[in-house]
C-alpha cells in the first residue's frame, strides 16, 4: 500500500516551506512559486479588484490612479511571512506599481476585508471573483479596474528532486488546469 502524500494549502496567507515542513506539495499563485520547484497550473488566471461601498464614495472622490489611494481609508491585509502589510500591486501596460496604503483596519484574510468594504469602512483590495457578486448587486463599486491586470492563477508545486508515486502522478494529472 502506498503512503499518503501531504499538500500544504495555507489559509493564513503565509508562505510555507514545503521541504522544511515535510509536505509533498503545496498550492500557491504562480508568481509565488520558487524557481527550483516544479509548478503545475491548477486554475485560471486571477485578477484583483479595488472595491468600496457606494456610501463610501458619497463622501470621497473616486481614485483614478493608484497614487490617489493615499487620500483614502484603505483596508489592509497582514501577511505573516512578508513581514508586515501587503502592498497593493497594480499594472497598466508595462508600468507596475506597488502602493503601501494606509487605513484604520488591518485583517488577516480577505473575507473580513470584503465585509468591512461592504459596511462602508474603506476600500478593499480583494480577488475579483470574491467581489464580483457584490459589484453586480450594487453593494460595492469597483475602481481602478484598468490598473488590475490578470496574473498567474493557482499552481500545485513540488520539489524537482521528488520521486513521484503513481498516486501522486494521478493527483497532479487530475488537478492540471485545462483551458
Amino acid at each position: 500500500m502506498e503512503t499518503p502524500f501531504t499538500i500544504a494549502w495555507n489559509t493564513h496567507y503565509g508562505l510555507t516551506d514545503i521541504v522544511a515542513q515535510r509536505f509533498d506539495a503545496g498550492v500557491r499563485s504562480g508568481g509565488q512559486v520558487a524557481k527550483d520547484m516544479i509548478a503545475v497550473r491548477i486554475g485560471p488566471d486571477m485578477r484583483m479588484s479595488v472595491v468600496g461601498a457606494p456610501e463610501y464614495f458619497d463622501k470621497r472622490s473616486i481614485p483614478r490612479k493608484p497614487q490617489d489611494l493615499t487620500a483614502h481609508n484603505c483596508i489592509n491585509l497582514r501577511l505573516p511571512t512578508h513581514g508586515g502589510l501587503y502592498a497593493w500591486e497594480f499594472e497598466k501596460g508595462r508600468r507596475e506599481l506597488k502602493v503601501r496604503v494606509e487605513g484604520q483596519l488591518v485583517f488577516n484574510g480577505t473575507s473580513p476585508m470584503l465585509n468591512a468594504a461592504i459596511a462602508g469602512l474603506g476600500l478593499a483590495y480583494v480577488p475579483e471573483d470574491l467581489a464580483q457578486p457584490y459589484v453586480e448587486a450594487g453593494t460595492l463599486k469597483r475602481v481602478l479596474e484598468d490598473w488590475c491586470e490578470p496574473y498567474s492563477g493557482y499552481h500545485l508545486y513540488y520539489p524537482s528532486r521528488r520521486q513521484s508515486s503513481p498516486a501522486f502522478a494521478l493527483l497532479v494529472e487530475a488537478l492540471r488546469y485545462r483551458n
